[in-house]
């Protein structure tokens, strides 16, 4: 699974730049009122989860980003991938909001429910219900592919504090443990389609 993000952001950082660079401008295209964009993040999309951001100009630096994550799925055998997750990050721009380089402050947190699945090391025997919160920094880039029509790709580590209670994988399972446990690592990745709203 790290392999696999790895590849993906070799690919996003290097490919993806030298495609869009042409289209790049290094301002808006239109008048420098308050920004308004929706996006969605694509990578969640691949994995089923449904997912929508609003992010906010707050000056022309600055601006605040909340996307929220709701993944209802319950597959065959009990499988699970449920979540609803919310990462609020406010960005600082290099240039001017919605332009370029950005470096971000999160926080997030999430109520989650995943079990029974085979490919993830720990989650194939039991299922885990419980949440998280912490929070973290990030960077990003944000290419303009036409006056509303936006791509952004970011990354992010962090800290989450977990509070779990651990099952075993079949339907009603008897409940294992309870614990907690502290998690420094990546909190955030992302390859965002934005659509700007005004």
């Amino acid at each position: 699974m790290r392999t696999r993000i790895i590849l993906i952001f070799i690919l996003v950082f290097t490919l993806v730049p030298r495609v869009i660079r042409s289209q790049e401008t290094t301002h808006r295209l239109y008048d420098p009122i308050p920004r308004l964009a929706v996006k969605s993040n694509l990578l969640y999309d691949i994995t089923l989860g449904l997912n929508l951001g609003i992010e906010a100009k707050l000056s022309k630096r600055f601006t605040l980003d909340v996307p929220v994550i709701y993944n209802p799925i319950t597959f065959g055998d009990n499988t699970k991938w449920k979540n609803l997750t919310v990462q609020p990050e406010v960005r600082y721009w290099l240039c001017e909001s919605f332009v370029g380089h950005f470096f971000g402050l999160h926080g997030h947190y999430s109520d989650f429910n995943v079990g029974d699945i085979g490919f993830i090391s720990g989650l194939k025997d039991h299922r885990y219900r419980g949440w998280l919160a912490g929070g973290g920094v990030s960077w990003g880039y944000h290419w303009l592919l036409s006056p509303r029509w936006s791509l952004e790709a970011t990354v992010g580590f962090g800290y989450a504090y977990i509070d779990y209670s651990k099952f075993e994988a079949p339907k009603c399972g008897l409940k294992l443990e309870e614990g907690t446990q502290h998690y420094v690592g990546p909190t955030k990745i992302g390859i965002n389609l934005i659509y700007i709203i005004k």
